[in-house]
């Protein structure tokens, strides 16, 4: 985890991890590193340090507005898939990514971070619709995991939350209400679930299969190289474990 107020990382044991604001985002070009991050968090210009101070600026305890009726809860700590993963390690990697949905879950509140969307509320809803933050993957999990999600522009200016924004959320993304507002994901079908990923996209091929892992609840271990045969493994430990005929239609 990263404290919000020294950019510095701190590692926790298993059951002793402190309650932290976990980021989602779309990947750009020069993105940190687990390695790369202790080297600049305070003065480099880089556009991945940049959203990392902006977002530990927002969750910051020392830097929110004093308020009873603000919405706003201050988190000591945040987690940032870029660089508090360290990718390097094959065994590390395929733990967080079997993890993933979890700790999204587990988070006091989600910062999604809209970097194609500016502040324009008149075009809100059709900047919105055409994010790119809705055709990713990995992004499926990460808007429906969260206890709490805020969105913000790319200015760093809030946009709303998942629950003020839902109508709009459910319009683009094609996911009923009840999900989006944190409904049982298993009492969906296993055919309505992967056609909300059907036109989501990975840089990866394998990801399209690794993404959906929390979203139905299993684990595998990942292979990457496998290409295809990634999703035909989803498809078989979805068969061991949920007892759906629908799956049969994907």
């Amino acid at each position: 985890l990263i404290n919000t107020e020294t950019l510095m990382l701190k590692e926790f044991v298993e059951g002793r991890i402190p309650e932290y604001a976990i980021l989602s985002h779309r990947w750009g070009d020069d993105e940190v590193s687990f390695h790369e991050f202790p080297n600049g968090p305070h003065n480099s210009q880089r556009g991945g340090y940049n959203k990392i101070r902006e977002f530990c600026a927002q969750v910051s305890p020392s830097k929110l507005p004093v308020s009873e009726d603000s919405p706003w809860k201050g988190f000591e700590y945040v987690w940032v898939d870029t660089c508090c993963i360290d990718k390097r390690s094959s065994a590390e990697l395929s733990e967080s990514i079997n993890s993933m949905f979890k700790w999204y879950q587990n988070s006091g509140m989600c910062c999604v971070y809209l970097s194609d969307v500016d502040d324009d509320l008149e075009t809100r809803y059709f900047q919105l619709e055409n994010s790119k933050w809705f055709t990713r993957g990995w992004t499926l999990q990460e808007l429906l995991a969260p206890r709490e999600i805020q969105f913000f522009s790319k200015t760093w200016k809030p946009l709303g939350s998942r629950s003020e924004l839902v109508n709009e959320l459910s319009s683009i993304t094609k996911i009923p209400l009840r999900y989006l507002l944190g409904g049982d994901l298993s009492e969906a079908s296993v055919a309505q679930r992967m056609s909300w990923a059907s036109s989501r996209v990975t840089t990866r091929e394998e990801d399209i299969a690794y993404c959906l892992l929390g979203i139905f609840d299993v684990n595998m271990p990942l292979l990457y190289g496998e290409g295809s045969k990634a999703f035909i493994r989803l498809q078989e430990e979805i068969i061991k474990q949920i007892k759906d005929h629908s799956i049969l239609a994907w």
